[in-house]
Parts: structure tokens; C-alpha cells; sequence
């Protein structure tokens, strides 16, 4: 615990949405209860690429530095605050270098802990300072607290949620547009606007943009739409969770990018929405880590998780199963974990950033993901034809595969051209399946695909009923 005498001496390094929320909250609370209880506060010195750049609050009072592993190795530097991003190039070089020289770290970067976290965290433990990150997963949720600390008692067996905000924005958005399509296109044709194309693409793209907009979304948002900011984090967890190291590479990924509206609309009509769910469980068989678009109940836990809001389950021994959910997206909420951080470590608070030593993490065996019995909702497009369906059902049964259901959903305009009923034109099929294995519906897909019954690329979605 500090003294109240010595001021913690904060280098801060980037300057963009998080960090200069980080700074505000500083300067405004210095007087706050934020203080009570530990040594002083205050940032001595920032660095980021832009010194132009209007960040609409005063940095005049900082050093600048434009290399942020030269401020790290400062002398009057005590704790350094990553909030750079990206696993290599500076980010890692300025950690590294303030853990080396005994400095205490506090980052809001998953993908470097993600790719380097043992290493840092072994150099930490062997210099006796913190490296605090709370702010990397799920925003200002305090999941890593819970898991390394409140449930240390706890044996863990399954951790399941909502992981990144950006698409969960953009899935709740493209819901938005289904049910309240026309009063979109009322607006757009209102402000003279009748260019803009309907349909699936336009869902999507026009909620990505909206996301982009509203500061959501990178310019580029490859890593928040396919899946890997939700892996980085479902990596972190995994390691935190079960005390394993860390496994990036063994996390089965799939973005949202190719989630239509069309699927949108059929979970709904089945009392699901679609969710881009990260899902780390141990067994005896070993880890698995999956993050991919998921069918969740909508009265659940997590199917009522909408905007840019996180959500959590925790399956353990003793607790049963916990549930957390709070805002994972935006400046405040990035900066609220950040600042929890820079407080524990005022206070003296440092622990082992992953619960126990590094050395003592465990390599766990990879579990496939496709080896997962569940159900299965599957979009295929076939062409509309008699006898495709029952050549459909037919490679599904081969495998094994049980049907709930079997919908067509047919371009009833062209069928209504054609006198025996069938357009021959591509259709959607949507197939629900019972408990099955995920190699046993893509074989038999596969073998669609040999009958050249597809018209595209089929997508497939779990089903979670819990």
C-alpha cells in the first residue's frame, strides 16, 4: 500500500480514444476517492505518432516523446501505460523494455498478450512488478479480476460469451433493419437518398458503416468481423480460466462477414439470435476454444445482450454459473479497466498477472472444435428442382444426421412462372439438425458439393439451447 508521500509516475503511450480518456479521468478525479488509500497519481510523460493531432485536452503539461520505448526506459518513469495496440513493433518493444528495467506495466492490448504473454508475464514475475490487464477483454467488465481472484477456489470448466462489441453492434443493428426495414428506407428516401441497395449485403454493410461512424469499428475492421479480437481475448481467458498457457494458434475462428439477414431472420422465426460467441471448455480430451457465429435463445443470457454490450458465462464447480455483462466497446469503458489497473498498483497491488507462476501454466492437448456434439442450423442454396431435397436429406442421413427440420424458402414469384412450381432457379435451404458432430455435416456438405447440389459456400452455425 503507498504512503500518500510518493507520486506514482505515469508514461503514457498512445494517445487515441482510451488514452486521452485515461488522462482526463486523472486530471478531473485527482481529488477524488480514486486516491484515497494510495500514493499519488500523475502522468509525467505521453507519446504517439501525431504531436499535431487536436485531442481536445491539454498535453502541454507532459513530456513528449515520439519513441515509446525510450520514455519507458526514462529514469523518472515508474509505470508505463501500453495503450498502443498490435502484438509486435512498438507495443511489444516498450513493454518489454519497462518490465525489463523493473517498471511496473498496465496494457489495454490483447493481441499482444495474446501472442506474448507468457514471456512478459515470467519477466514481471521476475522483476516483482505488475503487468496489469484488465482493460484487454470485454471493456469495462472486470472479468479477469473474477477469474484470477474472485473465483480462485473454484474449479472452472467453461467460460462463454460475447466478446467483442463491434459485432455484436453490427448483428443487433442488422436486426434492427429487419424489423423496421421500412421505416429505414422511409428515412432514406426522405433525405433523397434512393440509391442505396436493399437486401442481405446492404444489412451488413450499412451496419458496419454505422459502427465505423460511431467509432465501433476500425477503418480496416477485419480483426473485430472475423473473429480474431474475439480469439486474442478467448486466448487470454482460456490461460486465466484454467491455467494453461496461453494458445492462440489453437483457437478455431470464423467471423460474422458472410451472417446474412436472410439467417437473421430464420433464427428469429425460431426463437434464436445470432451471436459471434468465443467458447473456451477443458476436458479430459483436452482444450478446446472456438469463436464463431452462434444460434442462442433469445429469453437467455446471452441472447438479450444487444448494441455494444459483452457478455460472459463462467461455469465453475462451486458457483454454478456466473454471468457478466457490461458496455465492451468505447473509449470510457477501455479507460475505467485501465484506471482500475493504475489503482491497484498505486496501492502496491501486485499479483501474478495470470494467477500462478508462468512456469507453473500447463500446456493442455487441443480439442478439436469439430469433434463438438451439438445442433447445427445450416443455410445451403441449392437449385430449385424436384428431387434436391431428398438428395439433401439423403447425404445428411449417411453421416448419421438427424433432422429437426428442413426449410425451402422459394422465390414464389418465379415459381408461380413456372407450372410444375419450381423455379429451377438457387433457393435457400435452412436444415436444423439434432445433436451431431461438426465433421459429420461438413463430409456430408462436402459430398453436396461433389453432387454439385450448391450453389455457394454453405454456412454453418452452432445452436446453444443453454
Amino acid at each position: 500500500m503507498g504512503d500518500g508521500t510518493k507520486t506514482l509516475r505515469i508514461g503514457l503511450a498512445g494517445l487515441g480514444t482510451v488514452g486521452v480518456s485515461v488522462i482526463k479521468s486523472l486530471v478531473q478525479n485527482k481529488n477524488g476517492p480514486f486516491f484515497m488509500d494510495c500514493q499519488g497519481v500523475g502522468v509525467v510523460a505521453v507519446s504517439a505518432r501525431n504531436r499535431a493531432r487536436d485531442r481536445g485536452v491539454d498535453l502541454s503539461p507532459y513530456r513528449w516523446y515520439d519513441d515509446p520505448a525510450a520514455m519507458a526506459a526514462a529514469d523518472d518513469i515508474d509505470c508505463v501505460v501500453e495503450l498502443i495496440g498490435g502484438a509486435e513493433g512498438a507495443a511489444f518493444d516498450t513493454v518489454r523494455t519497462a518490465l525489463a528495467q523493473g517498471k511496473h506495466v498496465v496494457t489495454a492490448n490483447k493481441a499482444l498478450l495474446a501472442t506474448h504473454g507468457l514471456e512478459l508475464a515470467e519477466t514481471a514475475e521476475q522483476r516483482g512488478v505488475a503487468l496489469a490487464f484488465e482493460a484487454a477483454v470485454a471493456g469495462g467488465i472486470p472479468v479477469i479480476k473474477t477469474l484470477r481472484e474472485a473465483l480462485v477456489g473454484n474449479r472452472v470448466t467453461k467460460v462463454a460469451g460475447i466478446l467483442n462489441g463491434t459485432c455484436n453492434f453490427i448483428l443487433t443493428t442488422m436486426e434492427s433493419y429487419h424489423f423496421n426495414g421500412g421505416e429505414r428506407r422511409a428515412r432514406s428516401a426522405a433525405a433523397g437518398d434512393n440509391s442505396r441497395p436493399e437486401g442481405d449485403n446492404f444489412a451488413f454493410t450499412e451496419s458496419l458503416a454505422e459502427a465505423q461512424r460511431l467509432g465501433y469499428a476500425e477503418a480496416d475492421p477485419t480483426s473485430d468481423i472475423e473473429g480474431f479480437d474475439s480469439a486474442y481475448k478467448l486466448a487470454i481467458l482460456s490461460s486465466l480460466a484454467f491455467g494453461t498457457v496461453i494458445d492462440f494458434d489453437g483457437v478455431h475462428t470464423e467471423g460474422i462477414s458472410r451472417v446474412s439477414l436472410f439467417d437473421l431472420k430464420m433464427a428469429d422465426e425460431l426463437g434464436f439470435r445470432i451471436k459471434l460467441l468465443g467458447v473456451a471448455e477443458l476436458s479430459d480430451e483436452g482444450l478446446e476454444q472456438r469463436v464463431q457465429p452462434t444460434m442462442v435463445l433469445k429469453n437467455g443470457a446471452l441472447g438479450g445482450v444487444s448494441g455494444v454490450t459483452n457478455a460472459l458465462k463462467i461455469t465453475a464447480d462451486m458457483i454454478g454459473e456466473l454471468t457478466l455483462v457490461g458496455p465492451g466497446a468505447g473509449g470510457a469503458a477501455t479507460a475505467s479497466a485501465v484506471l482500475s489497473d493504475i489503482a491497484d498498483v498505486a496501492k502496491g497491488r501486485v499479483v501474478r498477472p495470470f494467477g500462478i507462476a508462468g512456469r507453473s501454466l500447463k500446456r493442455a492437448p487441443r480439442r478439436k472444435s469439430s469433434v463438438h456434439t451439438g445442433g447445427f442450423y445450416i443455410r445451403v442454396r441449392v437449385f430449385d428442382r424436384p428431387g434436391v431435397a431428398a438428395q439433401v436429406t439423403r447425404r445428411m442421413a449417411e453421416q448419421g444426421i438427424s433432422l429437426e427440420s428442413i426449410l425451402q424458402k422459394r422465390d414464389e414469384t418465379a415459381a408461380r412462372i413456372d407450372p410444375a412450381g419450381r423455379s429451377g432457379a438457387p433457393v435457400p435451404v435452412v436444415l436444423i439438425t439434432y445433436a451431431t458432430t461438426e465433421d459429420a455435416v461438413r463430409t456430408a456438405l462436402e459430398r453436396m458439393q461433389n453432387d454439385e447440389l450448391l450453389t455457394e459456400q454453405p454456412l454453418l452455425v452452432r445452436i446453444e439451447r443453454t
